[in-house]
């Protein structure tokens, strides 16, 4: 039997237009203890926002409307407790990541593990807010 990780208190927003992708990764990070809220597009996204407390966004680059990007900027700008993780198929590095100016604090490319994006994610959780970069 394995050791199952303590539950956590932190909450976590997807926002991703696949909705597979979407519904499995929440499913996934509900199991393992998380508060799990999603949205479809950046215009949901912000609504949750405006809703909720979040402590992590997780983020995909390519959605319709607000992109992943515009978002990062927004929240950066409306909501600067929140740390936000970029995610896509397609890769940028750390560096095009900073140039953007959109304060996200790691991309990570999918497809991804759930357990190394759990992982990943509970250390960033560890940084202070203010410990993203520009």
């Amino acid at each position: 039997m394995s050791e199952r990780i303590p539950s956590t208190s932190q909450r976590i927003l997807i926002v991703d237009d696949e909705e597979n992708h979407r519904r499995s990764l929440a499913i996934g990070l509900r199991l393992d203890g998380w508060h799990v809220l999603e949205a479809e597009d950046g215009e949901s996204a912000l609504v949750v926002l405006d809703q909720h407390e979040v402590d992590i966004a997780i983020v995909d680059l390519m959605m319709p409307g607000i992109n992943g990007l515009d978002l990062a900027r927004r929240v950066r700008f409306r909501y600067p407790g929140v740390r936000v993780v970029l995610t896509s198929a397609y890769h940028l590095s750390e560096r095009q990541i900073a140039r953007a100016g959109v304060g996200a604090i790691a991309f990570v490319p999918k497809p991804y593990r759930l357990d190394e994006l759990a992982c990943f994610l509970r250390e960033k959780l560890e940084m202070p807010p203010t410990a993203v970069s520009a």
